[in-house]
């Protein structure tokens, strides 16, 4: 939480005998972003003030302020109640020298992303892809719900390291479960219409919920019922026939097969899948199938640069947006209202451009803007304002390419491991990324230089992925390898043109 939003106060009804001149010097003055303001973390002493203002000593004129001693606020302070009724800060009076501890509770989100990211690509490939996604909206229920009842910092950091531990476990699985289900067309209008912009919906929707309820434990306990209305599509929501294949279950394959066709009123052939086609059984594949391959280490080194690329470009670009607002709800509206249109063409696009071509291009957009947008005169504010709106629409794009890019690259039987992987890659460089911000206070253009130059090599190394436009999606690590294009090696590729021939 900014200053603007929260104001403390040194001397909350203090109950000494000062002049009017010594009430309104008793805050020092300090030195914030290059303005002089009162400082929100000390005072004078309140005993040497107290002599000095009934011996009749006049502050600045007979007395010189910088010399007096200075205390902490002993006597605690008043919050503004003009936009939140209460928060973390106010709760816990998380301000001056306990303010490290707010992005610390932010810390603890990404780290859960993180242990999520890893943890759920096993979980799912080994229970299956629908069973990890409730057993995610269940944890997320009731951690978010647990959050509100935190009596302590400590206990809230806690609960939101198993938030978005759940969150990004739920997102991943679904989207992989969504990824296998659906077809070729309509994939791609799941990840990006479905996934993304039904995200950017929920996102839009958060600014006017809290607009209401301005008290965090009551907003927190409401967000968290939000995920009961999602239990009943149990029923309804089918297990990955593909994820079964690769466990044996063949006739539980068949019979989500033949009733998505009745229910899409198509002839099921008596056989649907040929002994041929069947995969091999019981294998359980880890992270460190992922080493055994050359070709699988190249093009995973080269997804994860990808995905903490753009995650390091998009969080700073995010820090450098200018304040669209006073007010920080309109913020958040219109913060998400940019990604709309993004998600809206990246779905026309992905269903006839090429990968590799378009999430280059905008990784390049993005990366360019990176590079020019520090050197914008303070005096073009409309010019620095739509290059920053360009560059969000650069990287909501190569977000959302990358995203089923990366879905269509990997296998069935390493799919939720891969994802998992690029999404803690991804984690990795949202916590990169407020370090490198802070290399602008020796140089203010630094940050950008390295953020624009590290995304416009993984424009590069973007390239030597293979391309996956009208490919099947596939299913054992062999059929991945086939596709390889410029990741593999001499000996691999001869082994596929054998393959291949034969």
């Amino acid at each position: 939480m900014n200053k603007d939003q929260t104001t403390f106060l040194m001397w909350p009804e203090l109950n000494v005998n000062l002049t009017e001149e010594w009430r309104d010097a008793i805050i020092p003055f300090t030195i914030v972003d290059g303005e002089e303001v009162q400082s929100q973390c000390s005072r004078y002493k309140i005993d040497v003030v107290r002599n000095l203002s009934a011996q009749g000593y006049i502050p600045g004129r007979e007395v010189n302020l910088t010399t007096l001693e200075q205390e902490g606020c002993l006597d605690g302070w008043n919050y503004s109640k003009e936009i939140y009724q209460s928060t973390i800060v106010t709760e816990w009076d998380l301000v001056c020298d306990n303010q490290w501890k707010v992005p610390f509770a932010s810390s603890s989100l990404f780290v859960g992303y993180l242990i999520g990211s890893l943890v759920s690509g096993q979980l799912s490939d080994r229970f299956g892809r629908k069973k990890v996604v409730f057993m995610s909206l269940g944890v997320q229920c009731l951690s978010v719900l647990l959050q509100s009842f935190s009596h302590s910092w400590r206990m809230f950091c806690i609960m939101y390291l198993w938030v978005g531990a759940s969150q990004i476990s739920l997102y991943i699985s679904a989207f992989v479960l969504g990824t296998e289900v659906l077809s070729k067309t309509m994939r791609v209008l799941f990840t990006t219409l479905g996934a993304f912009l039904f995200y950017c919906i929920g996102y839009m929707t958060l600014p006017w919920i809290a607009y209401g309820i301005r008290e965090w434990r009551t907003l927190v306990a409401v967000l968290s019922t939000t995920s009961l209305i999602n239990f009943p599509l149990w029923w309804f929501i089918p297990e990955s026939p593909r994820w079964l294949m690769t466990q044996g279950r063949v006739k539980e394959a068949e019979a989500i097969v033949r009733e998505a066709a009745s229910k899409n009123k198509v002839q099921a052939p008596p056989v649907i899948f040929k002994e041929s086609e069947e995969l091999p059984l019981f294998k359980t594949y880890t992270m460190l199938d992922i080493l055994k391959s050359k070709n699988l280490r190249c093009i995973t080194l080269m997804c994860l640069l990808l995905w903490m690329a753009i995650n390091i470009g998009y969080f700073g670009l995010s820090l450098n947006t200018s304040n669209l607002s006073g007010n920080p709800f309109v913020n958040c509206f219109l913060s998400a209202t940019t990604e709309v249109p993004a998600y809206i063409v990246s779905t026309w696009l992905l269903k006839t451009c090429p990968r590799r071509v378009l999430l280059s291009l905008f990784l390049i957009i993005g990366g360019g803007v990176l590079l020019l947008i520090q050197f914008i005169p303070d005096t073009l504010h409309n010019v620095a304002l739509a290059l920053e709106m360009t560059g969000k629409f650069g990287f909501t794009m190569a977000f959302s390419i990358v995203y089923i890019y990366t879905a269509e690259i990997y296998p069935t039987v390493l799919r939720n491991i891969g994802m998992g992987m690029c999404s803690s890659a991804a984690r990795v460089g949202s916590i990169t990324a407020p370090y490198v911000i802070f290399l602008g206070t020796y140089n203010k253009v630094l940050p950008y230089i390295l953020m624009g130059s590290l995304t416009i090599a993984s424009s590069v190394v973007n390239l030597f992925l293979p391309e996956t436009l009208h490919k099947d999606l596939p299913e054992t690590v062999e059929q991945m390898q086939k596709c390889q294009g410029l990741c593999s090696g001499p000996k691999e590729e001869e082994m596929h043109n054998k393959c291949s021939n034969s």
